[in-house]
C-alpha cells in the first residue's frame, strides 16, 4: 500500500509538472529568420500594404518560429533586374521581382503584358496570373521556388494633352515600364521612352518626356498629379500592366521543417495574389478619387472607344506569338489560356477602400520586423556571386526581440 500511495503522488507531480516542461520546451523552439527584399521604398503601398501584413500573418500562424526581416529600397544591394538572381542564388530568402526587368528572359509571362489582354483590375490579373503560372510558367521559374505571381491594375496615359483618340497621341514622348508597352505605345503613333522610375521626375522637368503610360498607384509618389492635368483611364482591358514574382530561394524553402513549410504554402498562391491584387485596386481607386478632387480631367475609354487602339496594336501581339514561335512556343495556345483565367475571374468583388483585408487575413498580428540597413557595399555595385551568410535561413532560439533599425529609402518612394 505504501508503495502504491508514493506511485500515486508521483504520478500527481508529474502531471503537474508537465505543462511547465512543455512550455519551457516551446520556448526553446528554433526560430528561423527569413530576409525579404525588394526594390520598393518603405513608405509605398507594395511594402506597407502587401509585403508587411503578408510577413505579419506567416510569422503569426507560424506561432513565432517565423521571423522575416524585410530590406526595402535594394538594401541588400544589387538593383532591381537582379532581385530574381539573388533569390536563385540565395543572396535573399524571398524577393518581389519584375520578370519584365529582363526582357526576353520569361516570355511566357508576357501573355499578360500585351496590349488590351489584361483586365483593368488587378485583382482580376493576379487571380489570372496565378492560375496562368501553375499551368505554365513552372519551367521558366524553376530556379526559384514560387511563392506567388500578381500583376498590376493598367497604365493610364498621364499628359497635359486631353487624350480620347489615337490622333491625340500623335508624337507624344511617354514613359513606358516594359517592352511591349512601348512597342504598344509606338504602334499607336507615340514615343516610348524608358527611364528608371525615380528619374521621371527629372525627366518631365527637362522635357524628355511629354506624359506617362503608369498606374495609379505611382501618381503621388512621382507627382504626376501636378505635373499632368489630363488622364486617360481605360474602363474595360488594359493598354498595359506589369507582372510580379514573389520567388524564395529553393534551397532555403527545402530546408524548412515539415509544418513551416505548410505555413508558407497556406500563404503562397492566391491567397498572396489576391492579397497583392485587392491592394493595387484599393490604391488605384484612392488615388484616381484625389486626382479627380484636384479638378484634373480624367477621360475613360469604353470598348467601343478604343477598338481602333486595339486594331492598331494587333501587330503587337502578332509579333510576340511569331517571336514564341521561333523558340518553340505556342504563343496562341498561351494566349487563349490567359484570356480564359482573366474572363475566369471577370467577377471578382472589388475590394473595399480603406476596408478589412481578405478574409484569409488576420486582422491583427504582430508587427513584421524592418531589418536595420547592413553595413554592404553601394547598392549600384553587383552583389558578390555568393554569400552564404544570407543565403542559408539563421535558425536561432526564440525569443520575444523586436528589432528597430535605421531604413535606407529612395528619395521617390515607388
Amino acid at each position: 500500500m505504501r508503495i502504491a500511495r508514493r506511485a500515486l503522488l508521483t504520478s500527481i507531480a508529474a502531471s503537474f509538472a508537465a505543462p511547465a516542461v512543455m512550455r519551457l520546451a516551446g520556448a526553446h523552439t528554433p526560430r528561423v529568420t527569413l530576409k525579404l527584399h525588394h526594390f520598393f521604398s518603405a513608405v509605398s503601398c507594395g511594402h506597407t500594404q502587401f509585403l508587411v501584413p503578408w510577413a505579419r500573418k506567416v510569422e503569426a500562424e507560424s506561432g513565432g518560429r517565423f521571423r522575416i526581416n524585410l530590406f526595402p529600397s535594394m538594401q541588400l544591394g544589387g538593383g532591381p533586374t537582379q532581385l530574381f538572381d539573388q533569390a536563385r542564388d540565395g543572396l535573399a530568402d524571398i524577393v518581389w521581382a519584375v520578370p519584365a526587368n529582363t526582357p526576353g528572359r520569361f516570355p511566357k509571362i508576357e501573355a499578360f503584358e500585351l496590349p488590351f489582354v489584361p483586365s483593368r483590375r488587378a485583382l482580376v490579373n493576379s487571380r489570372a496570373i496565378q492560375d496562368y503560372a501553375a499551368a505554365h510558367l513552372q519551367d521558366e521559374f524553376r530556379d526559384v521556388h514560387a511563392l506567388s505571381f500578381s500583376c498590376r491594375d493598367r497604365g493610364v496615359v498621364h499628359s497635359n494633352r486631353t487624350v480620347r483618340s489615337i490622333e491625340d497621341l500623335k508624337g507624344l514622348r511617354l514613359h513606358v515600364t516594359n517592352r511591349l508597352a512601348g512597342e504598344a505605345v509606338h504602334a499607336l503613333g507615340a514615343r516610348g521612352v524608358s527611364v528608371p522610375i525615380p528619374q521621371v521626375p527629372m525627366a518631365i522637368a527637362g522635357h524628355i518626356i511629354d506624359g506617362c503610360v503608369d498606374p495609379w498607384d505611382i501618381v503621388p509618389a512621382l507627382r504626376l498629379h501636378d505635373a499632368f492635368k489630363a488622364h486617360t483611364d481605360f474602363a474595360e482591358s488594359a493598354l498595359s500592366t506589369a507582372t510580379f514574382v514573389l520567388a524564395m530561394n529553393r534551397a532555403a524553402y527545402e530546408r524548412l521543417p515539415r509544418d513551416l513549410k505548410t505555413v508558407i504554402d497556406n500563404n503562397s498562391g492566391q491567397v498572396a495574389a489576391g492579397m497583392a491584387g485587392a491592394m493595387w485596386d484599393r490604391e488605384a481607386k484612392a488615388v484616381t478619387d484625389m486626382v479627380r478632387e484636384r479638378g484634373a480631367s480624367i477621360t475613360l475609354l469604353r470598348a467601343d472607344d478604343v477598338a481602333q487602339w486595339r486594331t492598331a496594336t494587333a501587330p503587337v501581339i502578332a509579333a510576340w506569338r511569331r517571336e514564341m514561335k521561333e523558340r518553340g512556343i505556342d504563343g496562341g495556345k498561351l494566349l487563349a489560356s490567359a484570356r480564359a483565367m482573366l474572363e475566369r475571374y471577370a467577377n471578382e468583388p472589388e475590394p473595399q477602400a480603406n476596408g478589412p483585408p481578405p478574409a484569409s487575413e488576420p486582422t491583427r498580428l504582430p508587427e513584421a520586423k524592418i531589418a536595420p540597413q547592413p553595413q554592404t557595399r553601394p547598392p549600384s555595385q553587383t552583389p558578390p556571386a555568393k554569400a552564404e551568410a544570407i543565403a542559408t535561413p539563421k535558425v536561432e532560439p526564440a525569443a520575444p526581440v523586436i528589432r528597430h533599425g535605421p531604413r535606407k529609402e529612395l528619395d521617390i518612394p515607388l
